[in-house]
């Protein structure tokens, strides 16, 4: 099992302008899920987007410290227009 504060700096490890919120979803620390901001996520698509969060976490999901992950991933622009 990962802590969530793990998620989040591995998150930041690889794409370091991110605002990462992650919450448990189930208790048992191994379904997640991810709200990721960043301006690295500008002009690509949401699949880019979500392949940039798996990667930085793939020792984590190889490993099954993480089971599940539901990611949501936003610009900067597109947050603040969700966020409000």
């Amino acid at each position: 099992m990962v802590s969530l504060e793990q998620v989040k700096q591995t998150i930041k490890a690889q794409i370091p302008d991110a605002q990462v919120l992650v919450k448990d979803l189930t208790g048992g620390g191994d379904h997640l899920e991810a709200i990721v901001v960043s301006r690295q996520f500008e002009g690509i698509t949401r699949v880019k987007q979500h392949q940039l969060v798996y990667g930085a976490l793939n020792a984590e999901l190889k490993s099954e410290a993480i089971h599940a992950l539901a990611l949501k991933t936003f610009t900067p622009e597109a947050w603040s227009t969700v966020s409000k």
